[in-house]
């Protein structure tokens, strides 16, 4: 049963992150530590073993993901790579920051990151880019239905913002995107699913610079990862279907109402001891 349930913990950490650009951890982190009184596998769980495996799991996500975007060639290769420069540094910082946090102390931070992204979820759909006149690095990119979407950034502000994004990957376990496609969407003017893809792009390459120093620290189980890595699989290639598909706004706003009660209990938790 305990097995079924880490199978089921990936598939839907892999198909909300994929289809959203969250990463999935923001799902399997919480979702680990809910259970770890319930089951003898995960009785051992700490907030640095959730963060550990998480990112590794992550990786597959990532991974999966990007495969089936390139297919849909919405992948931004250039500007993802740009992005890893600072989201790569940024979740080293993070991985080392969590040695520090206690079971309380994680849940109350990670409970209001929850919130935040709720939140972030619930204006997302009215997000407008703020345009400007010139960008030092510009991008052309034409949909399905023939609109043509000229988008950019300034160097710099993307590596500060995805440094930023990567701290809080390595600290939280979670992809980032949560943070990172609002912010593609509204400050560089990406087009949605554009940003959802390069996100995912950028989630594999920090994830796997996160995971190792998480390895290092001995922060890995990697039977819970042997289970959760093959839902995660599968969920991440279904997200990807779906985003290609149709639109997700149902879905995401799911997403956001189970995210603002998993935030708001874990921060009650954390109060409460």
């Amino acid at each position: 049963m305990t097995y079924v349930l880490l199978l089921l913990i990936g598939l839907g950490g892999g198909l909300i992150g994929s289809l959203v650009g969250l990463g999935g951890g923001i799902i399997i982190v919480p979702a680990l530590l809910f259970f770890s009184g319930y089951f003898a596998i995960l009785n051992d769980i700490t907030p640095q073993t959730a963060v550990g495996t998480s990112l590794l799991v992550l990786i597959f996500i990532g991974l999966s993901s990007t495969l089936s975007y390139m297919k849909h060639k919405t992948v931004d290769y250039k500007s993802g790579f740009l992005f890893f420069a600072g989201s790569g540094p940024g979740g080293l910082v993070g991985a080392f920051l969590n040695r520090n946090l206690n079971v309380d102390g994680f849940s109350l931070y990670f409970g209001l990151f929850v919130i935040l992204t709720s939140i972030i979820l619930m204006f997302q759909s009215r997000i407008k880019p703020i345009k400007k006149e010139t960008y030092p690095i510009t991008r052309t990119f034409e949909g399905k239905d023939k609109t043509k979407w000229v988008y950019g950034y300034h160097p710099a502000t993307a590596i500060i913002l995805a440094f930023v994004v990567g701290l809080f990957s390595g600290l939280f376990g979670v992809g980032g995107g949560s943070l990172m496609v609002p912010a593609m969407i509204m400050l560089f003017a990406f087009p949605p699913h554009v940003a959802v893809a390069t996100s995912m792009l950028m989630v594999f390459l920090s994830s796997i610079i996160s995971s190792i120093t998480h390895i290092s620290l001995g922060n890995v189980d990697w039977l819970l990862a042997l289970f959760l890595v093959p839902g995660a699989w599968i969920g991440a290639k279904l997200g990807s279907f779906i985003n290609s598909k149709v639109k997700s706004k149902t879905v995401v706003s799911l997403l956001r109402i189970i995210l603002l009660v998993v935030g708001i209990r874990m921060v009650y938790e954390s109060i409460v001891g």
